[in-house]
C-alpha cells in the first residue's frame, strides 16, 4: 500500500546551524515589492532569534499555534508562549496532542499538555490547530482538526477543547457550527465572560484525490466559516457557551498535500470591532465590520487588499499602531498591512530556508505580538522552532 503523503522530512542539521543560516540568507534577500525599512513597524524589526525547539519527548512536531499567556494561572506564567504541535511523532498531520510551554524569563521550555490521540467526546480524535487562545480566568481553549492517516481523507469534524491552567481537559465543545477549528483565535475577555472568533474549515471538504476537471488541483468548496462564541465564565468552573453566531461565511477550503487544509487562517480584531480575516485560498485580506455585535453574517466581508506581496496569507497579529502582520503560506516573509487605508506597506524575510522553494515555502505559520509591542513571536514549523523578531 502506498504510504499516505505528509509534509517534508525535517532537515537534519542542528537548530543551531539552520538559524545562523537562515541570517545569513536573510541578508542577502531583500523584501519583493515594497521596503521593509519604510514601513512603520517591520522597519523596526532587525533581529530574528531562535528561542526553543517546540518539539516534545513523545516527538510531536509542526508547531502551529503561537499564544501569549495573559495571566498567572496553574503551571502557566504571565507572558509564557504556548505552542501547539499538529503531527505525531511518525510526522502525520492532524493528529498531534502536545502543547509546550516556553517561559521567556528563564529561556526554559516545558510540556503544557499531552492530549491522547482518540477522545471519543471529539469526534475524529486529536489534532491540535492554530485555535488557541487562554483567558484572563486561566482556562485555555485549543482547536483540534483531525486525521488518522495524515490526509483529510479521514479528516474529523474535531472539536473546541477547554483545558484548566494545569493542562487537564475539563470540557469539550462539538456541534453543528463548530467543524474543524482551523485559525488562530480572536478574543473579547472581560473575566467573567468572553468571546471567541474562529474560523471553520471542515465543512465538505473532500480528499487530497478529488480534483477540480479545470485545475486538476483538489477541489476547493466554498463553505468555510468564522464563527463568533460567546461564554459565560462562572467563578472556579470551565466556560460555557450561551450563543453562536456565523459573522462570516463563503470562503474557500480544500485539501492540500503539503498543509493538510487550506482555509482562512488568520483572525485579528481592531478596538473599533472590524475583524480581519485571511481569506488563503483568494489571496486577499478581508473585513469584517462589527463583527461582535452583528446577528447576520457578512458573507466574504469587504476586501482590505489582495496580491501583491500576499502568497497565501496565513495567521496573522496586530501591531499596537493598528497594522497587520500577515504571515505568508507560500514563501518565508510576513506583510504589514495597514488596514483603514488598504495598503499593503512591506514584506520582511523571516524564514529564508533554500531546502524549499521558494525560501520558507510552508515553513510559516502562528504569529504573536510580545506583550511590549516592540517585536513578535512566530513558529518555523520545517525545524520545529520557536523564533522572535525584536528591534
Amino acid at each position: 500500500m502506498t504510504p499516505p503523503p505528509t509534509r517534508a522530512p525535517r532537515r537534519a542539521s542542528p537548530m543551531q546551524a539552520h538559524a545562523l543560516a537562515a541570517l545569513l540568507v536573510l541578508s542577502l534577500l531583500s523584501p519583493t515589492g515594497a521596503d521593509a525599512a519604510d514601513s512603520p513597524y517591520l522597519g523596526s524589526i532587525h533581529r530574528h532569534a531562535m528561542l526553543a525547539s517546540t518539539t516534545p519527548p513523545n516527538g510531536d512536531g509542526n508547531p502551529y499555534a503561537v499564544v501569549v499567556a495573559p495571566v498567572s494561572a496553574g503551571k502557566i506564567h504571565k507572558d509564557d508562549v504556548l505552542v501547539t504541535d499538529f503531527n505525531n511523532v511518525s510526522n502525520l498531520q492532524g493528529t498531534g496532542g502536545t502543547i509546550v510551554d516556553y517561559r521567556p524569563a528563564t529561556r526554559q521550555t516545558t510540556i503544557f499538555a499531552t492530549l491522547p490521540q482518540h477522545l471519543p467526546q471529539c469526534p475524529g480524535g486529536i489534532g491540535l490547530s492554530t485555535a488557541m487562545t487562554m483567558l484572563k480566568s486561566g482556562w485555555v481553549i485549543v482547536g483540534s482538526t483531525p486525521s488518522t492517516d495524515g490526509t483529510t481523507s479521514t479528516l474529523g469534524k474535531g472539536c473546541l477543547l477547554v483545558l484548566d491552567p494545569n493542562g487537564k481537559v475539563a470540557t469539550v465543545w462539538s456541534d453543528p457550527e463548530i467543524d474543524d477549528p482551523w485559525g488562530n483565535m480572536a478574543t473579547i475577555d472581560k473575566g467573567n465572560r468572553a468571546t471567541l472568533f474562529v474560523s471553520m474549515s471542515g465543512f465538505g471538504v473532500p480528499a487530497l484525490d478529488v480534483l477540480d476537471p479545470k485545475s486538476a488541483v483538489p477541489v476547493t468548496v466554498r463553505k468555510a466559516t468564522v464563527l463568533r462564541i460567546d461564554l459565560s465564565i462562572p467563578r472556579g468552573k470551565p466556560p460555557v457557551i450561551t450563543h453562536e453566531t456565523v459573522v462570516a461565511n463563503g470562503f474557500g477550503q480544500r485539501a492540500d498535500r503539503d498543509a493538510f487544509l487550506i482555509g482562512p487562517t488568520g483572525i485579528a480584531l481592531a478596538s473599533e470591532g472590524t475583524l480581519y480575516v485571511s481569506d488563503a485560498l483568494a489571496n486577499r485580506i478581508a473585513a469584517i465590520d462589527d463583527a461582535a455585535t452583528r446577528t447576520t453574517s457578512a458573507g466574504l466581508g469587504r476586501t482590505v487588499t489582495e496580491g501583491g506581496l500576499l502568497r497565501r496569507p496565513l495567521a496573522m497579529t496586530m501591531t499596537p499602531d493598528g497594522d497587520l502582520l500577515v504571515t505568508n503560506g507560500n514563501n518565508g516573509q510576513v506583510v504589514e498591512v495597514n488596514p483603514a487605508a488598504g495598503k499593503q506597506l512591506a514584506a520582511q524575510w523571516i524564514d529564508a530556508d533554500e531546502a524549499q522553494s521558494p525560501p520558507g515555502n510552508h515553513d510559516l505559520f502562528g504569529i504573536s505580538m510580545a506583550p511590549d509591542g516592540k517585536g513578535f513571536y512566530y513558529v518555523e514549523d520545517d525545524v520545529n522552532t520557536l523564533m522572535e523578531a525584536t528591534r
